[in-house]
């Protein structure tokens, strides 16, 4: 529910603001006297194009504001989806700045016209004579069938289902892409595989064999320089040994003349422990290489097989082979375990389709089962409304599943006698538009907390008992539902919880747009002039006086 608009520095409005009625509000005034410019300030609110033209001070920048009150409307998950805080009190502002640049925002979040726009259409309904878009919309009609249906939980219900489906059915089709894909590599996966694993590699296993095969190369060359390094510690004729062994038995003598010369015996000791290890060692060392070809040849042959890997699968290091030896081994294991896999996706698919197959044929049951009643209601009402020939039928037809079910809806009207029902766009005239629409949203206000409605001279065509009862209408739609309605018909501004006069103010040197709420005199007066023209008769101010208060 409007609670507040403000609007300031927009066409021919300075400066405007007016706190609706929760009922039926009656705006009336003179033709161009800036009714127009008011519903495209609020058409603003709801993501209409802005254009920097609109400012009534060039100077100033220009700003719509509506308060609404949102208390028991079922809006919490529209805000969530748009990522917006939701409270009870909504504040929904549009800027224009004197550069033209445009601004939105809902409860001080910056929006963008798309997230304005989703929500601004859930606080405001704006219906003129020749807006006929809405009612045509399929996705409207189907909201028609399921409030009048109270289908809220169940197609709740549904769409959890609908979700849950196309996120099972296209995580099944992923599976089946990368199954594809997968078995496409898997032969040749296989092969790479089996070729590092008959390799048998291991860690270290290149820098041994490379040093193992130097050895072996220079077996000749090594084995003579060790003999020498042996003899030079320990020949027999003249040696490292046998003199370190002399130079220890001077010490040992000097050591007994000098105590403190011994710890120069043991060090030459140690020297002479360590050097006969060390001879032994090289001996040992010497023993073992040999000079064989054949194992020269063997390890050539697995080095040069380690050199092809590693250049084939751009490695630097046997270890980087063994690492890619696991990773193709993990993917041949998930296109080995695809079939199980697939069958398990599918599975889920499957039941996620029945269950939302299920749910989505409660859901057209329930909705052909009100369609008779809906036709019946809206013929009756037309026939109220002057269109006694009148004709409505609702047609369902299936159609493949979407967000919405399984149904796809049209309604079909004529207007005259002995011509069959078509669609809205091909035979509904700008009048029984209107009272199509309105009969429609009538019998919708007791179904579903609707939004703020704004009716924009959709009386047009109509007068006397027609006009009276479209007045009545506005009334009981308006015991539970916020309604504004633009007028020019005596009739229905008499029937208003509040009246609203907009008009021309020509005191400044530029003319202004103003409203002013109206009181019960100042009523009488409006409507006596809606009645019978300027400097109205005494008989038709009682006229519009009874018809104030008979209302």
């Amino acid at each position: 529910m409007l609670s507040n608009l403000l609007i300031k520095n927009y066409a021919l409005i300075k400066q405007l603001e007016m706190s609706p009625d929760p009922g039926l509000n009656i705006i009336t005034g003179e033709t161009g006297a800036g009714k127009s410019i008011m519903l495209g300030a609020i058409g603003l609110l709801l993501g209409n194009r802005a254009d920097v033209k609109a400012l009534y001070d060039s100077t100033e920048k220009c700003v719509i504001e509506g308060t609404f009150d949102l208390t028991g409307y079922d809006l919490v998950r529209n805000f969530e989806e748009e990522n917006l805080d939701f409270s009870e009190e909504c504040i929904v502002r549009r800027e224009i700045s004197v550069a033209g640049k445009s601004r939105a925002f809902i409860n001080d979040t910056p929006v963008n016209l798309d997230t304005l726009r989703k929500i601004g259409n859930q606080l405001l309904d704006i219906h003129s004579q020749h807006d006929s878009i809405l009612l045509g919309n399929n996705e409207f009609q189907l909201q028609v069938l399921d409030s009048f249906a109270d289908n809220n939980s169940i197609l709740r219900s549904y769409e959890s289902d609908y979700q849950a489906y196309r996120a099972t059915s296209k995580a099944f089709e992923d599976l089946k892409n990368q199954a594809l894909q997968l078995r496409k590599a898997f032969d040749y996966d296989q092969f790479l595989f089996q070729e590092l694993s008959n390799a048998s590699l291991k860690t270290g296993e290149q820098e041994e064999l490379e040093q193992e095969l130097t050895i072996l190369e220079n077996a000749v060359e090594i084995k003579e320089k060790l003999q020498l390094a042996y003899a030079y510690l320990d020949n027999p004729e003249s040696s490292i040994l046998d003199s370190l062994k002399n130079a220890i038995s001077s010490l040992s003598q000097a050591s007994r003349l000098v105590p403190a010369y011994e710890f120069l015996r043991q060090r030459g000791q140690s020297a002479l422990i360590e050097l006969r290890d060390l001879a032994d060692e090289i001996d040992q060392v010497n023993s073992k290489v040999e000079v064989d070809t054949g194992r020269s040849e063997i390890i050539q042959e697995r080095l040069d097989l380690i050199y092809t890997l590693l250049k084939k699968h751009q490695a630097t290091s046997v270890d980087q082979l063994l690492d890619l030896e696991q990773e193709l081994q993990a993917k041949l294991n998930v296109v080995l375990n695809l079939d199980d896999e697939l069958a398990s996706a599918e599975k889920k698919a499957s039941a996620a389709k029945e269950r939302m197959l299920k749910a989505a044929g409660n859901l057209s049951e329930r909705r052909k089962k009100v369609t008779k009643a809906i036709e019946k209601l809206i013929l009756d009402r037309l026939v109220e409304l002057g269109i006694p020939n009148a004709s409505f039928s609702v047609q369902i037809k299936e159609i493949a599943p979407s967000p919405n079910g399984i149904d796809s809806v049209l309604f079909l009207f004529s207007g005259n006698k002995g011509v069959a029902p078509q669609e809205l766009k091909q035979v509904a005239s700008g009048g029984e538009f209107s009272r199509l629409m309105m009969v429609i949203k009538y019998i919708l206000a007791d179904k579903r907390k609707l939004p703020t409605i704004i009716f924009d001279e959709i009386d047009t065509g109509v007068s006397g008992e027609i006009a009276k009862k479209m007045g009545r209408m506005m009334q009981n739609m308006a015991a539970s539902h916020q309604i504004i309605a633009i007028t020019h018909l005596h009739q229905i501004a008499s029937s208003g919880n509040a009246h609203y006069f907009v008009y021309k103010d020509h005191s400044s040197d530029k003319t202004v747009s103003r409203i002013k709420k109206l009181s019960v005199e100042e009523r009488v007066q409006e409507i006596a002039q809606m009645i019978g023209g300027h400097n109205p008769s005494e008989a038709v101010l009682t006229n519009a006086r009874e018809m104030i208060l008979k209302e």
